[in-house]
This record gives structure tokens, sequence and C-alpha cells, in this order.
């Protein structure tokens, strides 16, 4: 298991090495002078050449990618040009925000989706299992946005059931002030035992993150039957079977454990993907998260804060993955051995 593990944490090194190195060459052949959006449209040729020198623009290639990622690992990600913030402070409130949001909303996805998925198998090719499946398609096609509008319109604005917008009711600032620890305003009640905002975080969070759930549920369920119907098809299930189990024993006590293994990795992918992919959701609820800054970003072709959000975001994703794999060889000794 140590070797397996320690495989998959140099495999994630070498990836995670790439993806700096792609990057930093993207954000150089991107369209626009970063020099041109940090000092602004009326910048005068001397601004410009001070803008070019203070970004180390005038440096050789190699010496920007030595810079660049050295300065990473020492905390330095830059400047935002839209903002003229550090980057990496941009990001520390907004990312946070985004994986309470991404979060919940993978939760109610594998609480809806693995058991459906279950379901689906145990009837494989009868009336549950055809619904079920055509369910599935129809929240995998579902545009979001139009989504979250409708559950904006109607359970929010016309029946009340929901909050509106926000992370939680800012109006409890004044009577119950929240200790900023991890920006996710949901975790730092909990750790901070502020009850009044973490259940105000909790109702705001809940329909927002049903929205994003539809699209993780479809494809759960889908993932857990198709992988649930060929663990059943191997011989340990005809030898279960054999012995007398039902099929829905062998679906839920021998075959289920396997078979998660696949889901597990793509609730992984699915989770980088939400992550930056949620920006239409934030606008309409107006949620400050990742979403809304990376289309803040690419808008003003802020070639710093794209970078970041690449970077953060590949990050989240192999440590998501390593923290798979390590479940996976737990799980399934057969992982540890591929």
């Amino acid at each position: 298991m140590t070797k397996f593990l320690f495989t998959r944490i140099f495999q994630a090194l070498l990836v995670v090495a790439g993806v700096l190195v792609v990057t930093f060459l993207i954000t150089r052949v991107l369209p626009g002078d970063p020099a041109v959006v940090y000092a602004g449209a009326r910048a005068t040729p001397e601004q410009l050449a001070a803008a070019r020198l203070q970004l180390g623009l005038d440096d050789p290639l190699t010496t920007q990618l030595a810079n660049y990622i050295g300065n990473l690992f020492q905390g330095d990600w830059g400047t935002s040009l839209r903002t003229k913030r550090a980057v990496l402070e941009g990001l520390s409130s907004v990312v946070p925000q985004s994986i309470q949001l991404v979060t919940v909303a993978l939760i109610i996805a594998i609480i809806i989706g693995i058991p459906l998925g279950v379901i689906a198998a145990r009837f494989k090719s009868q009336t549950a299992d055809r619904f079920i499946q055509v369910g599935s398609m129809v929240f995998v096609a579902f545009p979001t946005f139009l989504l979250g509008l409708i559950a904006q319109t109607v359970l929010a604005g016309r029946l009340g059931l929901f909050p509106i917008s926000g992370s939680y009711d800012s109006t409890l600032d004044y009577s119950y002030p929240l200790t900023t620890i991890t920006g996710s305003p949901m975790a730092d009640a909990l750790i901070t035992g502020n009850w009044p905002v973490f259940g105000s975080s909790i109702y705001h969070t809940l329909l927002p993150a049903l929205v994003i759930a539809v699209y993780p549920v479809g494809v759960i369920t889908q993932m857990t039957r198709a992988s649930l119907i060929e663990e059943a098809g191997l011989d340990h299930a005809r030898f279960e079977r054999a012995l007398g189990f039902s099929r829905f024993q062998i679906l839920t006590r021998f075959s289920l454990r396997p078979a998660l293994n696949p889901v597990l990795s793509l609730i992984a992918l699915v989770f980088a993907f939400a992550l930056v992919n949620t920006f239409l959701v934030e606008s309409i609820f107006n949620w400050p998260g990742l979403g809304r800054y990376a289309v803040a970003a690419i808008t003003a072709l802020d070639t710093p804060a794209i970078a970041g959000i690449t970077i953060i975001v590949a990050f989240i994703y192999v440590g998501l993955n390593v923290l798979v794999d390590l479940i996976q060889g737990l799980n399934d000794p057969r992982v540890r051995s591929r």
C-alpha cells in the first residue's frame, strides 16, 4: 500500500509540473498585451514600459518560467491585472465559497445517484430501469442555468421556500458575527459553533446546490448502474448466486463495493468540473464563488488570474485523485496491483 501511494503521489507531482508549464505558456500566447491591461488603455509609453518591467515581461521566456514557478512556491501567484490585488488573495476569498457549494451538491448527488444506480441495476431492462435511465439522461441534458432560473423564480420567488441569493443572511453579522477561518461560511460557523449562521448557510446553500447536483445525479446514476451490471456478471457473482443469494443481495453485499471504484473517479472529475462551471448558477444566486471570478478574469484577459484559477483547479483535481486512489486501494486490493 505504501509503494502504491508513493507511486500515485509521484505521478500527481508530474501532472502538476506539466500543468504549471502549460499554463504559463498559454498565458504568454493569449491575445493582448498584459502590460496594457495592467497600466490601462490610456497609459503612456513610459507607463507601459514600467508595467512590462514590473511584470517581468521583458525577461527571456525561460527566465520568466523559472521566476513564475519559484514565486508560486513562495506564495506569490502574481498580481491581478484587473483588480491590482494579489491573485492568491483573490482566490482565497472565492475558492472556499465554491468548494462549499460544490461539496454540498455532490453529497446530494451521491445520496441520490448511487441508490438510483443500484435500483436500475437490480431491475435491469425492466420498467424501473428504463424510467431511471431516461430520467438520468434528462438530468444530464437539462441546461443548468435554465433550471437555476426556474428554481429561483418558482421555489424562491413565488413559493418563498428558499432565499433568493447570498451564502447566508448578512443581517446575522450584527447579532452573530462570523469569525473567518477557512473562508467558507458553513465551515467557519461549524468550527466556531455559530449555529445561527450555520443554519442560515445551509438554508442559502441548499437551492443552488440542488441545481448543481442535477447533472452529477445523472452521471453517477449511469456509472453506478453500468459498473454494477459489469461486476454482477463476473464469476464471483455466479458463485454467490449458486449459494442461494438473491440478485439484490449480490448487488449490495458483494458487487457494490468494487463497483464504486469507477464511481469515485467520476466524482473527483465532476467536482473539478463543477468548480469552475458553476458561474451561471453563481450569477443567478449572487454567489461569491470561483465561477464569477473566472468569468471576470477571462472577460478582462487577466492572465495572472486565469493562470491562478487553472492551477488551483488542477491542484484540487490532482489532490482529489490521489485521495480517490488511496480510497480505492483500501477498498479493493486489486487496485494496488495495477
